[in-house]
């Protein structure tokens, strides 16, 4: 007996490694079925979820030919001459030579610049190998190349002449090599957990555009979706990334009841301050595509997305704090892992709510130099609708990641804790080694 207690004391050196590789002592059987009275209950209902609002592809609709709503085919820029703006602005006159105006500004550069003559040839679609004239006026912000791939919308409507036009550039190739140099650097550094960390974003996105988009474009209630959604991000990427492990599963529970946090404080405070989510082109489009949409939903199921990926760091940071803390000493109590845990949070929270508005804040930073421009007081612009979403998008997503810090905490802690008994049962009665380890440190 004595030799079969002594096996697992070779596996005592690692335990000082189990930050970086992740894995903690299995836990009782009496908490994994107490966990799984929680989670299974919880899985099930995402399943049935997804299965009973799977949406089966986003609803038909005819083209509107405004904004994101054009049919768009690829073009490439074979030829580029320069020519008088005069000559090819002949009928705009300038209404005004006031060049303190961005109009008169524009309309005399129209009449007085060197603009560009770019033949543009259509690379894909029906029209392939049709070319046709796009005119660049000198002080556009999109300038054209000779060999530049570009985008280009198609108005079936219009005059043959003006079916095509220039719509954005073709930028595929940079996006598609940053993703890739993305993914090597993630693969290696992390190793497998870097390569399940892009299988779990793959079934992020999958989720997203599977699932959540389609579900509310169909008229499903935009909260109950982006709940169950979420929901099915958070296990796929929690479990897949870290693990079936009671450690994950705490984060997990943690996750959940900081998402149903956000969710009331969303739903309150989004109808308290009459926001209608309808603020810009784009959320416009939508509405008059599908009016039956609800956009203050649409709004708050944003609120909700947007912050599920900072509590998934911030859950599993405190959980993996106090797994660790017992482990380097388990004969700490619930109250004291609390504590020490407690401590970390504080400095998580601090970074992250900083992060949080200054992402927020980046986003919106040409909206608030349009403010600054306008010399508007604090008091207009915090008032104003497309500010305040921004705003109260950002508070309540801080109070949810605030509020995880000690619940999950909480939540380790009393596991753990619980089971200081069981761990030392199934992990081959660790203390011995520690203390073996111990005296070798004062020798």
């Amino acid at each position: 007996m004595t030799s079969s207690q002594s096996d697992p004391e070779p596996q005592g050196p690692p335990h000082g490694h189990s930050h970086s590789h992740g894995p903690a002592a299995p836990v009782s059987k009496h908490l994994r079925k107490v966990i799984a009275a929680v989670l299974i209950p919880f899985a099930t209902a995402v399943v049935v979820g997804l299965v009973a609002f799977w949406p089966g592809g986003a609803p038909a609709h005819e083209r509107t030919g405004v904004g994101f709503d054009r049919q768009t085919q690829s073009g490439k820029v074979v030829q580029v001459d320069s020519v008088d703006c005069a000559d090819v602005n002949a009928s705009q006159v300038p209404p005004t030579g006031d060049t303190s105006t961005p109009s008169g500004r524009e309309a005399v550069n129209a009449q007085t610049g060197d603009c560009k003559k770019a033949t543009i040839e259509v690379t894909s679609g029906d029209d392939k190998g049709r070319k046709f004239v796009e005119v660049v006026q000198p002080d556009a912000s999109r300038q054209l190349s000779e060999g530049q791939g570009v985008v280009v919308a198609y108005a079936p409507d219009a005059p043959r002449d003006l079916q095509y036009s220039v719509t954005d550039v073709d930028r595929k190739f940079p996006m598609a090599l940053l993703a890739g140099i993305f993914a090597l650097v993630v693969v290696a550094v992390g190793r497998m957990r870097g390569v399940m960390a892009l299988v779990a974003l793959v079934v992020s996105f999958g989720v997203l555009t599977l699932f959540i988009l389609p579900a509310i474009l169909q008229g499903s209630n935009p909260l109950v979706v982006a709940v169950i959604g979420a929901s099915a991000i958070m296990l796929a990427a929690l479990y897949m990334c870290h693990g079936l492990t009671a450690r994950t599963s705490v984060a997990v529970i943690g996750t959940l009841i900081s998402l149903l946090l956000i969710g009331l404080l969303g739903s309150l405070f989004i109808g308290w301050a009459a926001l209608s989510g309808n603020t810009d082109d784009n959320t416009g489009l939508i509405h008059g595509l599908y009016p039956d949409i609800d956009m203050s939903g649409l709004l708050l199921a944003g609120v909700i997305i947007g912050s599920l990926g900072v509590l998934d760091d911030v859950t599993v940071t405190q959980t993996s704090a106090v797994w660790e803390l017992h482990q380097a000493d388990p004969t700490m109590g619930a109250r004291k892992l609390y504590k020490a845990g407690i401590r970390i949070g504080r400095d998580h929270i601090a970074s992250v709510v900083n992060t949080l508005v200054l992402a927020y804040a980046g986003a919106a930073l040409p909206l608030l130099l349009l403010f600054s421009i306008a010399q508007s007081s604090m008091g207009t612009v915090a008032n104003s609708e497309l500010v305040a979403e921004e705003i109260v998008r950002t508070l309540i997503g801080s109070i949810g990641l605030v509020a995880s810090v000690p619940v999950t905490t909480v939540l380790a802690a009393l596991v753990v804790s619980a089971d200081r008994t069981g761990l030392g049962a199934e992990a081959g009665a660790p203390a011995p080694a520690r203390t073996g380890r111990g005296r070798r440190r004062k020798l």
